[in-house]
Protein backbone atom coordinates (compact mmCIF):
# COMPACT_ATOMS: atom_id res chain seq x y z
CA UNK A 1 0.00 0.00 0.00
CA UNK A 2 1.79 3.11 -0.55
CA UNK A 3 2.39 5.73 1.99
CA UNK A 4 0.82 9.26 1.84
CA UNK A 5 2.70 12.16 1.92
CA UNK A 6 1.45 14.68 4.30
CA UNK A 7 3.16 17.36 6.18
CA UNK A 8 1.86 17.64 9.47
CA UNK A 9 0.16 14.89 11.11
CA UNK A 10 -1.76 15.16 14.27
CA UNK A 11 -3.39 12.53 16.42
CA UNK A 12 -4.75 12.96 20.24
CA UNK A 13 -6.63 10.84 22.77
CA UNK A 14 -5.51 7.62 21.85
CA UNK A 15 -5.48 6.23 25.28
CA UNK A 16 -3.22 3.11 24.66
CA UNK A 17 -3.05 1.27 28.06
CA UNK A 18 -7.17 1.11 27.91
CA UNK A 19 -9.87 -1.32 26.32
CA UNK A 20 -11.76 1.58 24.15
CA UNK A 21 -8.17 2.07 22.41
CA UNK A 22 -8.29 1.14 18.53
CA UNK A 23 -4.49 0.43 18.59
CA UNK A 24 -4.58 -1.75 15.16
CA UNK A 25 -6.16 0.96 13.12
CA UNK A 26 -4.20 3.88 14.57
CA UNK A 27 -1.12 0.88 13.79
CA UNK A 28 -2.82 0.99 10.00
CA UNK A 29 -3.42 4.48 10.08
CA UNK A 30 0.36 5.23 10.55
CA UNK A 31 1.59 2.98 8.59
CA UNK A 32 -0.25 4.25 5.61
CA UNK A 33 1.53 8.19 5.81
CA UNK A 34 4.59 9.63 5.18
CA UNK A 35 4.47 12.61 7.53
CA UNK A 36 6.64 15.47 7.41
CA UNK A 37 6.56 15.88 11.22
CA UNK A 38 4.08 14.40 13.87
CA UNK A 39 2.08 15.45 16.98
CA UNK A 40 0.96 13.68 19.79
CA UNK A 41 -1.49 15.87 21.08
CA UNK A 42 -1.84 14.52 24.67
CA UNK A 43 -3.79 11.57 26.14
CA UNK A 44 -1.32 8.85 24.00
CA UNK A 45 -0.80 6.93 27.06
CA UNK A 46 -3.50 6.49 29.93
CA UNK A 47 -1.27 6.62 32.70
CA UNK A 48 -4.14 7.14 35.13
CA UNK A 49 -5.48 3.71 33.68
CA UNK A 50 -1.94 1.79 32.98
CA UNK A 51 -2.06 -1.50 33.94
CA UNK A 52 0.23 -4.57 33.44
CA UNK A 53 -2.33 -6.86 33.36
CA UNK A 54 -3.14 -5.34 29.99
CA UNK A 55 -1.19 -3.39 27.60
CA UNK A 56 -1.11 -5.69 24.60
CA UNK A 57 1.37 -5.92 21.66
CA UNK A 58 -0.66 -4.12 19.32
CA UNK A 59 -0.72 -1.14 21.51
CA UNK A 60 3.07 -1.38 22.00
CA UNK A 61 3.64 -1.70 18.18
CA UNK A 62 2.05 1.94 18.03
CA UNK A 63 4.81 3.20 20.19
CA UNK A 64 7.15 1.37 18.22
CA UNK A 65 5.90 2.58 14.57
CA UNK A 66 5.59 6.88 16.46
CA UNK A 67 9.16 6.12 18.07
CA UNK A 68 10.66 5.03 14.35
CA UNK A 69 9.60 8.27 12.50
CA UNK A 70 11.94 9.52 15.33
CA UNK A 71 14.64 7.55 14.45
CA UNK A 72 13.74 7.98 10.75
CA UNK A 73 14.63 12.13 11.42
CA UNK A 74 10.63 12.83 11.60
CA UNK A 75 9.76 15.19 14.32
CA UNK A 76 7.68 14.34 16.48
CA UNK A 77 6.66 16.64 19.53
CA UNK A 78 4.99 14.82 22.07
CA UNK A 79 2.04 16.90 24.08
CA UNK A 80 0.88 15.96 27.29
CA UNK A 81 -2.97 16.06 28.14
CA UNK A 82 -4.29 14.70 31.38
CA UNK A 83 -4.41 11.45 31.30
CA UNK A 84 -0.94 11.74 30.91
CA UNK A 85 0.10 14.24 32.95
CA UNK A 86 2.77 12.31 34.71
CA UNK A 87 4.82 13.00 31.87
CA UNK A 88 4.67 16.85 32.71
CA UNK A 89 8.24 16.70 34.92
CA UNK A 90 9.72 15.56 32.25
CA UNK A 91 8.36 18.42 29.40
CA UNK A 92 10.81 19.93 27.33
CA UNK A 93 12.75 17.26 27.34
CA UNK A 94 14.49 16.48 23.40
CA UNK A 95 15.97 13.26 22.50
CA UNK A 96 17.01 13.34 19.00
CA UNK A 97 14.27 14.63 16.76
CA UNK A 98 11.71 13.49 19.58
CA UNK A 99 9.97 16.44 22.36
CA UNK A 100 8.00 16.31 25.07
CA UNK A 101 6.59 19.24 25.99
CA UNK A 102 2.92 20.85 27.23
CA UNK A 103 2.46 23.01 24.02
CA UNK A 104 3.60 23.98 20.81
CA UNK A 105 3.84 26.80 18.28
CA UNK A 106 4.73 25.83 14.51
CA UNK A 107 4.50 28.20 11.55
CA UNK A 108 2.74 27.01 8.67
CA UNK A 109 3.05 28.54 5.45
CA UNK A 110 3.57 31.88 7.13
CA UNK A 111 0.84 31.27 9.50
CA UNK A 112 1.29 30.51 13.30
CA UNK A 113 -0.57 27.32 14.82
CA UNK A 114 -1.18 26.90 18.33
CA UNK A 115 -1.16 23.61 19.79
CA UNK A 116 -1.89 21.95 23.17
CA UNK A 117 -4.33 19.67 24.91
CA UNK A 118 -6.92 21.38 26.25
CA UNK A 119 -7.37 20.04 29.70
CA UNK A 120 -6.48 23.73 31.31
CA UNK A 121 -10.34 24.77 30.43
CA UNK A 122 -11.61 21.40 32.49
CA UNK A 123 -12.62 23.09 35.72
CA UNK A 124 -13.30 19.19 36.77
CA UNK A 125 -9.81 18.47 36.05
CA UNK A 126 -8.59 21.63 38.07
CA UNK A 127 -10.77 21.01 41.12
CA UNK A 128 -11.87 17.46 41.33
CA UNK A 129 -9.10 15.65 39.39
CA UNK A 130 -10.17 12.31 41.97
CA UNK A 131 -14.12 12.85 40.12
CA UNK A 132 -12.46 13.09 36.81
CA UNK A 133 -10.32 10.02 36.85
CA UNK A 134 -13.53 8.38 38.31
CA UNK A 135 -15.21 9.42 35.16
CA UNK A 136 -12.39 7.91 32.99
CA UNK A 137 -12.73 4.75 34.41
CA UNK A 138 -16.60 4.83 33.85
CA UNK A 139 -15.98 6.33 30.26
CA UNK A 140 -13.53 3.13 29.54
CA UNK A 141 -16.53 0.44 31.09
CA UNK A 142 -19.18 2.52 28.93
CA UNK A 143 -17.26 1.61 25.60
CA UNK A 144 -16.22 -1.83 26.63
CA UNK A 145 -20.34 -2.49 27.00
CA UNK A 146 -20.95 -0.39 23.80
CA UNK A 147 -18.16 -2.82 22.02
CA UNK A 148 -19.89 -6.29 23.57
CA UNK A 149 -23.36 -4.58 22.12
CA UNK A 150 -21.72 -3.52 18.78
CA UNK A 151 -20.79 -6.72 17.98
CA UNK A 152 -24.17 -8.27 18.73
CA UNK A 153 -25.36 -5.26 16.65
CA UNK A 154 -23.22 -6.77 13.48
CA UNK A 155 -24.22 -10.32 14.22
CA UNK A 156 -27.73 -9.25 13.52
CA UNK A 157 -26.84 -7.29 10.40
CA UNK A 158 -27.61 -4.08 12.73
CA UNK A 159 -26.23 -0.57 12.50
CA UNK A 160 -24.03 -0.22 15.11
CA UNK A 161 -24.41 2.84 18.23
CA UNK A 162 -22.32 4.77 19.95
CA UNK A 163 -23.52 4.81 23.84
CA UNK A 164 -21.35 7.84 24.82
CA UNK A 165 -22.40 10.46 21.92
CA UNK A 166 -26.05 9.31 22.87
CA UNK A 167 -25.71 10.20 26.52
CA UNK A 168 -23.79 13.42 25.28
CA UNK A 169 -26.41 14.04 22.93
CA UNK A 170 -28.92 13.97 25.20
CA UNK A 171 -27.50 16.35 28.07
CA UNK A 172 -27.81 19.89 27.82
CA UNK A 173 -24.52 20.68 30.03
CA UNK A 174 -22.11 18.41 27.77
CA UNK A 175 -22.82 20.14 24.96
CA UNK A 176 -22.78 23.30 26.73
CA UNK A 177 -19.06 22.37 27.48
CA UNK A 178 -17.71 21.32 24.66
CA UNK A 179 -19.19 25.00 22.87
CA UNK A 180 -17.59 26.82 26.10
CA UNK A 181 -13.88 24.80 25.36
CA UNK A 182 -14.01 25.51 21.41
CA UNK A 183 -15.14 29.36 22.08
CA UNK A 184 -12.67 29.68 24.80
CA UNK A 185 -9.92 27.97 22.88
CA UNK A 186 -10.77 30.23 19.97
CA UNK A 187 -10.67 33.74 21.79
CA UNK A 188 -7.18 32.89 23.58
CA UNK A 189 -6.20 32.31 20.46
CA UNK A 190 -7.17 35.23 18.71
CA UNK A 191 -5.84 37.27 21.49
CA UNK A 192 -2.45 35.84 20.83
CA UNK A 193 -2.81 36.55 17.01
CA UNK A 194 -2.72 32.96 15.87
CA UNK A 195 -4.07 31.91 12.72
CA UNK A 196 -5.11 28.11 14.11
CA UNK A 197 -5.60 26.41 17.35
CA UNK A 198 -5.45 22.72 17.72
CA UNK A 199 -6.34 20.85 20.60
CA UNK A 200 -7.87 17.05 21.72
CA UNK A 201 -9.14 16.00 24.86
CA UNK A 202 -13.16 16.39 24.51
CA UNK A 203 -13.01 13.80 21.59
CA UNK A 204 -15.13 16.08 19.06
CA UNK A 205 -13.17 16.12 15.63
CA UNK A 206 -13.73 19.36 14.36
CA UNK A 207 -12.39 21.81 11.72
CA UNK A 208 -14.41 25.27 11.92
CA UNK A 209 -13.70 28.85 11.89
CA UNK A 210 -14.78 31.13 15.13
CA UNK A 211 -15.39 34.57 15.04
CA UNK A 212 -15.32 37.08 17.45
CA UNK A 213 -15.91 40.72 18.10
CA UNK A 214 -11.42 41.00 18.07
CA UNK A 215 -11.26 38.83 15.09
CA UNK A 216 -11.66 34.99 13.53
CA UNK A 217 -9.28 32.05 14.29
CA UNK A 218 -9.39 28.26 12.54
CA UNK A 219 -10.04 25.96 15.67
CA UNK A 220 -9.18 22.19 15.03
CA UNK A 221 -9.74 19.35 17.39
CA UNK A 222 -7.95 15.74 16.15
CA UNK A 223 -10.88 13.60 17.80
CA UNK A 224 -9.75 10.01 19.25
CA UNK A 225 -8.98 7.12 18.76
CA UNK A 226 -11.19 5.15 21.23
CA UNK A 227 -14.55 6.18 19.03
CA UNK A 228 -13.71 8.42 16.44
CA UNK A 229 -10.79 7.09 14.74
CA UNK A 230 -9.98 10.17 13.80
CA UNK A 231 -6.73 12.64 12.64
CA UNK A 232 -6.01 16.09 11.30
CA UNK A 233 -3.79 16.15 8.27
CA UNK A 234 -1.91 19.74 7.20
CA UNK A 235 -0.86 19.52 3.59
CA UNK A 236 0.33 21.70 0.68
CA UNK A 237 -1.47 24.52 2.82
CA UNK A 238 -4.60 23.45 3.67
CA UNK A 239 -6.60 21.12 6.66
CA UNK A 240 -8.47 18.02 6.46
CA UNK A 241 -9.69 15.81 8.64
CA UNK A 242 -8.95 12.22 8.53
CA UNK A 243 -11.65 9.23 9.31
CA UNK A 244 -10.55 5.84 9.34
CA UNK A 245 -12.38 3.59 7.51
CA UNK A 246 -12.11 -0.58 7.46
CA UNK A 247 -12.52 -0.93 4.25
CA UNK A 248 -9.84 1.52 3.01
CA UNK A 249 -7.02 -1.35 4.85
CA UNK A 250 -8.72 -4.39 3.12
CA UNK A 251 -5.96 -5.39 1.07
CA UNK A 252 -3.67 -4.27 3.59
CA UNK A 253 -1.06 -6.44 5.64
CA UNK A 254 -1.79 -6.88 9.15
CA UNK A 255 1.92 -6.48 10.57
CA UNK A 256 0.05 -7.96 13.93
CA UNK A 257 -0.02 -11.36 11.87
CA UNK A 258 3.25 -10.73 10.67
CA UNK A 259 6.89 -9.75 12.34
CA UNK A 260 9.22 -8.82 9.67
CA UNK A 261 12.34 -7.58 8.97
CA UNK A 262 11.05 -4.05 9.34
CA UNK A 263 9.81 -4.38 12.55
CA UNK A 264 12.81 -6.74 14.19
CA UNK A 265 14.79 -3.52 12.80
CA UNK A 266 12.24 -0.92 14.11
CA UNK A 267 12.72 -2.50 17.67
CA UNK A 268 16.46 -2.49 17.26
CA UNK A 269 16.49 1.49 15.94
CA UNK A 270 14.06 2.05 19.77
CA UNK A 271 16.44 0.53 21.68
CA UNK A 272 19.33 2.19 20.34
CA UNK A 273 17.58 5.77 20.76
CA UNK A 274 17.28 4.70 24.29
CA UNK A 275 20.65 4.07 24.86
CA UNK A 276 22.07 7.29 23.44
CA UNK A 277 19.41 9.04 25.58
CA UNK A 278 21.26 7.10 28.91
CA UNK A 279 24.33 8.44 27.52
CA UNK A 280 23.19 11.70 27.11
CA UNK A 281 21.44 12.28 30.07
CA UNK A 282 22.28 10.76 33.08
Amino acid sequence: MPKREVDLAVISDVHLGTYGCHAKELLNYLKSIKPKALILNGDIIDIWQFSKSYFPESHMKVIRRIMKFSTEGVPVYYLTGNHDEMLRKFSDLSIGSFLLTDKLVLELDGKKAWFFHGDVFDVTMQHSKWLAKLGAIGYDTLILINSLANWMLTLLKREKMSFSKKIKASFKDAVKFINDFETTAAELAIDKGYSYVVCGHIHQPEIREIATDQGSVCYLNSGDWVENLTALEYHQGAWSLYKYLPEDFIAYVDDADLLDNEDLKMKLDVKAMFQRFKTEHI
